[in-house]
């Protein structure tokens, strides 16, 4: 199991950053609040694609596309983050 925290530098993560952890089977994406949180887990069989966006400067997203469950949005990681997200992930897909 391998867990990513966001940068408490971006937007929407200054307090509670948010989390994605890839496990053996799923992806967790969990983000934390003062009095309750949201937890969005997705079984690999489920993802479709995974796509990243980095900027020149800044912070990077992943998105994680899934089979009618909708999508994994998550901002606020470095660049080497996410590519090494997306490359554990597309592993474990094949």
């Amino acid at each position: 199991m391998k867990s990513y925290t966001a940068s408490r530098l971006t937007d929407g993560n200054g307090i509670f950053p948010s989390r994605i952890i890839i496990g053996d089977s799923t992806v967790t994406f969990k983000i934390p609040s003062l009095f309750s949180g949201q937890e969005t887990t997705i079984p690999f069989s489920r993802i479709s694609s995974v796509n990243i966006d980095s900027p020149f400067i800044g912070f990077s997203t992943i998105i994680i596309e899934t089979t009618g469950e909708g999508q994994i949005l998550a901002k606020g990681f470095l660049k080497s983050e996410v590519e090494e997200m997306k490359a554990l992930i597309l592993s474990k897909l094949t």
